[in-house]
């Protein structure tokens, strides 16, 4: 949990623009906290988060003074992709980073209730209650980095999704788990 608190997303500037460069070094840290982990389990989830930060990076250095911004990515991918946008490059890895990044918040928790449910922690007065065990999670796996944290990670993905709503990016996907 460390990794990811000393590794935080900065204060954005007051017009919401995020820069590319320090973004990318951000979300660089992801692979190593699924790391952390301990689980081949979520290799797929690891090696998807490579992949996403792989392509905006390749887009940043191509050209770090044009793409400084994500939004500057997301502007000319608009206008270099035409009818395939925002489906591809840099602009769809983007939105699946963030989807990954909510994701690994959620595995934490789930890893730290499991585990408390495995070593029978439990509430003496309530034992068929697990707020103890839910309770256990939050503290573990959320509660320390959800003001600071969550607050400018917020802020960056409101300002991503501004970015899309300003260009009229339509992502519609869905999933199908048959």
């Amino acid at each position: 949990m460390s990794l990811l608190l000393d590794n935080q997303f900065k204060e954005l500037p007051p017009d919401n623009s995020v820069d590319t460069k320090l973004f990318l070094e951000t979300v660089s840290h992801l692979p190593a906290f699924i790391d952390c982990l301990g689980s081949k389990v979520f290799s797929i989830i690891k090696s998807d988060i490579i992949g996403n930060i792989t392509k905006i990076r390749g887009v940043y250095e191509k050209n770090p003074q044009r793409y400084a911004t994500l939004q500057q990515i997301l502007e000319a991918e608009k206008e270099d992709h035409g009818s395939e946008w925002p489906k591809v490059g840099a602009t769809l890895a983007l939105m699946w980073l963030k989807s990954t990044s909510v994701l690994l918040q959620g595995l934490r928790f789930i890893q730290i209730l499991l585990q408390s449910l495995a070593d029978g922690e439990k509430d003496e007065n309530n034992p068929n209650l697990i707020r103890v065990n839910i309770t256990k999670a939050y503290e573990g796996a959320l509660k320390s980095i959800m003001d600071g944290l969550c607050r400018r990670f917020q802020a960056t993905v409101d300002a991503i999704y501004d970015m899309y709503t300003n260009l009229n990016a339509e992502l519609d996907y869905t999933f199908d788990v048959s």
